[in-house]
């Protein structure tokens, strides 16, 4: 787990901001392509837990899949959204270290954009209690592309006062009990006005929790980008590109 920046909050009260924005979290986040979700499945899943499930983002793409979903998040007005968008999904209050569920159980256990803020040892120990034997533990998380220009300086301002950057998430594994950690990205794009663009930076943990007035400058700051920048200025649908960095582990592989 890395180390707070100087000034900023404590990892646990950046864990715990959600809730406060999970319906601007809801609509403004990108999903996850298809793809990704397809190569962090074992083949013939039925049961799949989707784990720091937040407001339901993969886990609907996991129920349109016909699958029997699990959704297990700590955040309580998270699992509410998540409650309301999908009715039919068994939705648990727990969290990585604290697994409601049964040994052996479960095929796949995914985790998306919600493995850094777990403790990596208790969760991984928790995912091979839970798993069956060959079950297979799925990450990922969506990355800005930086390498296109006006999503490099729009990422510069979604970190301020020295905090990670959003484009970075640390490499997970080894795991214990599981198999080598295979790595894949994959692009793609999601497209959102620009005003949604500045309440995407509002759901970041590490803006959100920022005092209002140097929230609302840091806001102002992206929108003055969005309507200067040559490649944003003017338009009423932005595409912002990014990079789904998954991984995957089979127990016992």
């Amino acid at each position: 787990m890395t180390s707070d920046a100087p000034g900023t909050p404590a990892h646990s009260d950046l864990a715990s901001s959600f809730g406060a924005v999970a319906d601007e979290y809801d609509r403004v986040r990108p999903v996850y392509p298809d793809e990704a979700v397809d190569w962090m499945l074992p083949a013939g899943s039925r049961r799949v837990v989707d784990l720091g499930a937040g407001t339901g983002k993969l886990t609907r793409m996991l129920t349109a899949r016909g699958l029997a979903v699990t959704a297990v998040e700590p955040d309580a007005a998270m699992r509410r959204v998540l409650a309301a968008s999908a009715p039919e999904v068994d939705v648990r209050a727990g969290s990585g270290e604290a697994i409601p569920l049964g040994d052996g159980e479960e095929d796949a256990i995914l985790v998306a954009q919600a493995w850094h803020w777990m403790d990596a040892g208790a969760a991984a120990r928790e995912c091979a209690r839970v798993l069956r034997p060959g079950g297979r533990l799925g990450i990922v998380w969506n990355n800005l592309d930086t390498e296109v220009d006006w999503v490099r300086e729009f990422d510069a301002l979604l970190h301020p006062g020295g905090s990670r950057s959003s484009n970075v998430a640390p490499d997970p594994g080894p795991f214990p009990g599981f198999g080598p950690v295979e790595h894949a990205s994959f692009p793609h794009v999601h497209r959102l006005s620009p005003e949604d663009a500045v309440a995407f930076a509002g759901s970041i943990s590490v803006i959100s929790t920022l005092p209002d007035d140097a929230r609302a400058r840091l806001l102002d700051d992206i929108r003055t980008l969005l309507a200067g920048h040559p490649d944003t200025a003017g338009r009423d649908v932005l595409e912002l590109p990014w990079r789904a960095g998954a991984y995957r582990a089979q127990l016992g592989g």
